[in-house]
């Protein structure tokens, strides 16, 4: 039985995604990887971790800003800084943030949130002389004294550097806490599993959309608008990013579109970037427009045997390095080294923010190999340029390593090139125009070595 797809809203009548277990389930993970950790706690002013660790999120708009920070001592409980009326909403509407306090250890006291109101030197704005840094380490350095912390190093993810001399200033010693982070969210729950499965599902209905849209004289951005329009409409919390790339940019590939017009016979490759409730997608698809050259669907060949090739190898004990060595290194395909080739042959964990672990690439798992386990969910991709010069081909797959493999929880169809808007005659008639009479062109020869 695969991996369900559930509707979008909590009910009554179907066990679905429990949130008050996933709030538990991650809130012990991270506890349980820092008591195996180095450090006395955790300071986090990255909004994902914050997420994680407390379950609260206040707007996309805050994700950059580094105005909020968390604290998790050893021993104890999440400490919430927030900003603005932030914390009194907290305060009111997350229960799952009423504890006893550092300062009530002897008699617990219900009611009192851990939510508290703070803010820190946002990027810089406020005056050096105002002492907001001060003010955030002093914050932090009470808490940690309170349970006889403030002696141990202290694990912070990332942080600027007016908070980092402050808090050294008060005798901290601040290490890296990044790594206590990715590895207490390197393994999903079931609950994550299952929103990511709904945040890739909203991604097939985009990608239905943009494949009956596409025709010559779209441009990019207006396929940025129809997918972001779709996954809004479907209950999408924030569209990350959308790559969309056509024509002669797909090679080399420049990661960022722009308002060209697509031309009868593009490629066109897009990468959909998306949250639902927290959970992100990172999902590529390649589409030819109107006709597919012999350069194209050859170049689409190669990128899915690779692809397929990686999922064939991926189950429990496996490595990093098992994947990434039958990708082509990156002078087969035209970069000097791998770091100029890095994210083309890729893999990248994808979780409450993607590029969490593990990590999947020449430049480092050949040497540095890390064994996979069920419950990782990840992103396979890979990229081969045409022969025509211009063209190339990109396709990008999510899993789930289950107890005797994986599942593929991106389904919008992919084995082989899908072109988009054929309109044309040909001298065998007119080509018909329903949508759903998708052209599959496998007409490529074989990849040397490839058992066609």
């Amino acid at each position: 039985m695969g991996i369900a797809t559930f509707g979008l809203n909590a009910v009554d009548w179907e066990e679905r995604v429990d949130l008050a277990r996933l709030r538990a389930q991650r809130l012990a993970r991270l506890k349980s990887a820092l008591d195996g950790s180095s450090v006395g706690a955790l300071l986090s002013f990255d909004f994902h971790n914050i997420r994680y660790m407390t379950a609260t999120h206040i707007g996309t708009w805050a994700m950059d800003k580094l105005i909020r920070f968390a604290l998790l001592p050893r021993g104890g409980e999440p400490v919430l800084w927030d900003f603005g009326s932030a914390a009194r909403h907290h305060q009111l509407y997350d229960p799952w943030l009423d504890y006893r306090t550092a300062t009530d250890v002897a008699e617990p006291a219900r009611g009192t949130s851990g939510a508290r109101a703070g803010i820190s030197v946002l990027r810089g704005a406020f005056h050096p002389d105002a002492g907001i840094a001060d003010d955030v380490a002093a914050k932090i350095y009470a808490e940690l004294e309170r349970y006889g912390l403030h002696r141990e190093p202290i694990g912070v993810d990332l942080i600027e550097m007016p908070v980092l001399t402050a808090l050294r200033a008060k005798g901290l010693e601040v290490v890296d806490g990044q790594q206590v982070f990715l590895e207490a969210r390197r393994i999903k729950t079931a609950d994550e599993i299952s929103l990511l499965t709904t945040a890739a599902s909203m991604v097939d209905a985009a990608y239905d959309e943009l494949y009956g849209a596409l025709r010559p004289g779209m441009r990019e951005n207006e396929a940025v608008g129809l997918v972001s329009k779709v996954l809004y409409d479907l209950g999408s919390e924030q569209v990350e990013g959308v790559n969309a790339i056509s024509g002669e940019r797909c090679s080399p590939h420049p990661h960022v579109y722009s308002d060209r017009l697509i031309r009868p016979g593009d490629p066109a490759f897009f990468d959909i970037l998306h949250s639902f409730m927290g959970y992100r997608t990172c999902y590529y698809r390649t589409f030819a427009v109107g006709s597919a050259s012999r350069a194209q669907v050859e170049a689409y060949r190669r990128c899915r045997a690779y692809m397929d090739q990686a999922i064939a190898l991926v189950k429990p004990g496996a490595t990093t390095a098992d994947i990434v060595s039958v990708w082509p290194a990156a002078q087969e395909f035209g970069f000097a080294d791998e770091e100029a080739a890095f994210a083309l042959q890729y893999g990248h964990g994808v979780g409450l923010s993607i590029w969490e672990k593990p990590i999947f690439s020449r430049l480092v798992s050949l040497d540095h190999p890390e064994t996979l386990e069920e419950g990782m969910v990840f992103a396979l991709e890979t990229y081969w340029p045409a022969s025509d010069g211009w063209g190339a081909a990109r396709i990008e797959e999510e899993l789930v390593v289950t107890s005797d493999g994986c599942e593929v929880i991106t389904k919008f169809p992919a084995e082989e090139l899908l072109v988009a808007g054929r309109r044309y005659h040909t001298t065998g008639g007119p080509l018909p125009l329903q949508r759903d009479s998708q052209s599959h062109l496998n007409t490529a020869p074989a990849i040397p070595g490839d058992a066609a």
